[in-house]
């Protein structure tokens, strides 16, 4: 490995410029990685950036269109002596042929992205018979964006890159699998139209007589409990990882990224102002407002309101006591962090996700929780950012603490709304007898 790397410090465009030419001749050769690493050398001012993506844009070119004119050649006759062997007869061959010439040429500036695709796409698109005029311009295309995007990625990523590649090649495999799954569903789809669309029909028609006997109450709690069973996994998940100390490459990689990026001066001033105690009061005073004028289930909401705000800090200070447990038990040597979850974002996550829901819990308009959640999702990741890039906290403990104050906030909402279920049906009977 050390000899290739000196091998590209010393001819760094022409191995550029070979490996991406190769792979798309269907070799085993890692593209992302030498223009990630070419970015890196932009980083380090061994390379220039436009004449990489340059390099890159060629060679890409290059490869796409010799495998282009090698399937237009002699692809079709392998097709007729050997498709049959694997379930690509003429039929089938003429069927994917007229679909790749309708659709196949929109996709060619996407398919540089997809491992195990981009090497056989300028064949495919050759055999397919696809007019050259329609075959270049998408197709140089996505080998000018594939190439910005990785040598930028390199060159932002600087010092970090080393630190980047080997998480991403962790989760590689993973990412190949559920890339081949999401590509058989695709094509699946485009070959079986009629019968998934026939099966999905009756699957709905079944789905809809059976929740026809089900009340929207009911089917909230649903909702509800599977959101809670996945925040609770998440949460076991992220206690795993801080107990075995594996947190150290995502609040690397976090940091540097956020850090990288810049921030402009006022942005830290709103957040101070965001999460400063006058704008929860604020928030929490509107509730409040909101609560009373709606009339409806008031001592309910309150109680929920007032439960998961003040039980917030309780919860928080039992999982610092549980973490604390598990350290003088024995169960792991050394915590990478003592502000886990972070006692800051645990309660702006608390006091937006309860704020949010009772204020369109009853909201006559269905894009209002929609927009609702649009936005406290977009304030409470601005924050975090903000947060990483001009304090001292830890991107995982702010993860943390955006997981642990959902577990709480879920799980008092899944309370709350099963205890106005069986006050309602309470109030029924009553009135009845």
């Amino acid at each position: 490995m050390s000899y290739l790397i000196n091998l590209f410090e010393q001819h760094s465009y022409l191995i550029l410029f070979l490996g991406i030419f190769l792979e798309l001749m269907a070799l085993p050769i890692s593209g992302e990685f030498l223009m990630s690493y070419a970015g890196y050398f932009v980083y380090q001012g061994k390379m220039n950036f436009i004449l990489a993506l340059l390099t890159v844009f060629a060679s890409g070119g290059a490869g796409i269109t010799v495998t282009y004119w090698i399937g237009k050649a002699g692809g079709f006759k392998l097709i007729e002596k050997y498709g049959k062997y694997i379930h690509l007869g003429p039929e089938r061959y003429k069927k994917t042929s007229a679909w790749f010439e309708r659709s196949g040429n929109k996709l060619l500036v996407f398919a540089y992205f997809i491992p195990g695709v981009r090497h056989f796409t300028g064949y495919i698109s050759g055999i397919s018979r696809i007019p050259f005029r329609k075959f270049i311009i998408p197709a140089y295309s996505g080998a000018f964006l594939w190439g910005i995007c990785f040598i930028t990625l390199g060159k932002v990523l600087g010092p970090e890159w080393k630190t980047f590649h080997g998480a991403a090649s962790k989760y590689f495999v993973i990412f190949i699998i559920a890339l081949a799954v999401l590509l058989a569903g695709f094509f699946a789809y485009r070959f079986y139209k009629i019968q998934i669309k026939n099966f999905f029909i009756l699957l709905l028609k079944r789905l809809i007589d059976r929740l026809k006997t089900i009340r929207a109450t009911e089917i909230f709690l649903i909702v509800l409990t599977l959101v809670l069973i996945g925040m609770v996994s998440l949460m076991i998940g992220l206690a795993q990882d801080y107990l075995y100390g594996e947190f150290n490459q995502f609040d690397d990689i976090a940091e540097y990224l956020v850090k990288s990026v810049g921030y402009m001066n006022w942005t830290k001033g709103f957040v101070v102002v965001i999460q400063s105690p006058i704008a929860l009061s604020s928030i929490l005073a509107i509730t409040m407002i909101r609560i009373w004028s709606k009339k409806r289930n008031r001592g309910l909401e309150f109680l929920l309101l007032g439960a998961s705000v003040l039980g917030a800090k309780p919860f928080h200070e039992l999982i610092i006591k549980a973490f604390s447990y598990l350290q003088s038990f024995g169960f792991v040597s050394k915590f990478h962090s003592a502000n886990f979850p972070d006692i800051n974002a645990f309660i702006m996550f608390i006091v937006f996700g309860t704020c949010l829901f009772l204020l369109v819990r009853h909201s006559k308009r269905h894009y209002a929780p929609i927009l609702g959640f649009l936005f406290v999702l977009v304030l409470l990741l601005g924050m975090a950012i903000i947060n990483i890039a001009t304090t001292e906290t830890l991107p995982s403990d702010i993860a943390g603490g955006y997981v642990y104050g959902g577990v709480w906030i879920f799980f008092n909402f899944l309370l709350f709304e099963m205890l106005r279920l069986v006050l309602e049906k309470y109030y029924e009977g009553t009135s009845k007898n």
